[in-house]
């Protein structure tokens, strides 16, 4: 199993210069590539192999005036930028195919030296290590210093450097372990429905409140971005918004997340099973609750019960999304029809009083138990696999337009 390790750094002045000079390096590799495939298709040739094109882009290239400053970074730095867009093309390919299924997957397309997200990624080749007193050492960069949070189980394979909008930087450690961290059984299964007002309701009757973060900072951010709307284009004031803007919507993001790794945790480590409903989220945020949607941050809560299912030995489902989970009596399965939101509480027939989102998370969960069990009570879904977060390079919703300022995206 590969788990994923972010550490925040503090690069010293000259080390920050030498990173951008990385960043920079591995922007220029992955255009030089990705226009020298659309050359080739452009004139009917077949495309360039990994190793011609790594030949011609880095080695090649560094014996040209015009690209002789590659040789001033890591040559790792240089090949995981071309591995990065051979993986975005088969992602587009595969898409295109139908061989990866979700959301279509657009072509790959040139970094742009605006972007306020740049990573570079250093694998065991670069003979990257950390030190005995705790600085990462990185090849013709220098001793990083490293705020480490928690303990690795084991020796990274690969570690990503990533510079987000606001400017802060981190170190992203991939570990690989052979054994997992299996909790001790639980007695308890439980089925969850997901909703706005409270953000989950357990089948046992629990209700989470929803936070809602951005609601919260929403006063804060609408002064922030009419300060950055002030500003003249392309002066020093406009840069220094933009950063604060980017700070602000970060402190939101690493405050919704936190507090989702926190319940999440909770949730697997109480139950033995887990059981949510396939939520089809994207649709939901092109409606006039998209705000609420994006805020409530559904997908990122149910990937994180996945993976943690699958690391500690629990079981994790997810339903139907076409299911009457609200329509459906818990006690007698009778389906009374669909119901307004403003419908809170019903009487069944059979004399049964449902609360609407407790009687849908028991729903849920008798759906859950109802797939992943046999006639003898046995296991029969295989078991989750952790899908380990992608490296942001490979762009998987380029197809997706969102809005955004000045390159900062405001969902």
């Amino acid at each position: 199993m590969q788990l994923r390790y972010n550490y925040r750094v503090y690069p010293t002045p000259n080390q920050r210069i030498e990173l951008a000079k990385a960043f920079g390096c591995a922007r220029v590799v992955f255009n030089d590539g990705l226009r020298a495939r659309q050359t080739a298709h452009e004139n009917g040739q077949p495309y360039p192999s990994d190793g011609e094109l790594s030949k011609q882009i880095i080695t090649l290239a560094k014996t040209t005036p015009e690209r002789s400053w590659l040789g001033e970074v890591s040559a790792v730095v240089l090949q995981q930028a071309l591995a990065d867009l051979n993986v975005a093309y088969r992602n587009f390919f595969a898409s295109t195919t139908g061989k990866r299924k979700g959301r279509k997957i657009a072509a790959p397309r040139f970094r742009s030296r605006k972007d306020n997200r740049r990573t570079i990624r250093f694998t065991r080749n670069s003979r990257f290590k950390v030190l005995g007193n705790g600085r990462l050492r990185l090849p013709k960069i220098g001793d990083l210093d490293v705020r480490w949070s928690r303990q690795m189980l084991a020796e990274p394979s690969s570690v990503t450097i990533v510079k987000d909008a606001a400017g802060r930087y981190f170190a992203s450690f991939v570990v690989t372990t052979k054994q997992d961290e299996t909790l001790p059984g639980a007695g308890s299964e439980v089925g969850i429905d997901l909703g706005l007002t409270h953000f989950a309701v357990l089948s046992d009757g629990t209700k989470v409140a929803a936070p809602r973060f951005l609601r919260q900072a929403a006063r804060r951010l609408a002064r922030l971005q009419k300060s950055l709307s002030r500003k003249v284009k392309g002066s020093n004031n406009r840069k220094k918004a933009i950063v604060k803007v980017a700070r602000a919507h970060a402190r939101v993001a690493d405050t919704r997340r936190d507090w989702q790794h926190k319940l999440s945790t909770a949730i697997i480590r109480d139950n033995q099973a887990v059981y949510v409903e396939d939520l089809c989220v994207a649709g939901l945020g092109r409606t006039r609750l998209a705000k609420s949607v994006h805020d409530a941050g559904w997908a990122g809560f149910t990937g994180m019960l996945e993976y943690k299912a699958a690391r500690y030995g629990r079981g994790f489902a997810r339903i139907d999304r076409w299911l009457p989970t609200s329509q459906t009596c818990s006690e007698c399965g009778r389906i009374d029809g669909p119901k307004p939101l403003s419908v809170r509480t019903w009487t069944c027939p059979c004399g049964a009083v449902h609360d609407r989102d407790i009687n849908a998370a028991k729903n849920v969960l008798a759906a859950g138990q109802a797939e992943s069990l046999n006639d003898r009570g046995a296991q029969v879904r295989p078991a989750s696999v952790l899908a380990p977060r992608r490296e942001t390079v490979t762009r998987p919703h380029a197809a997706r337009s969102t809005r955004s300022v000045e390159g900062i995206s405001v969902l």
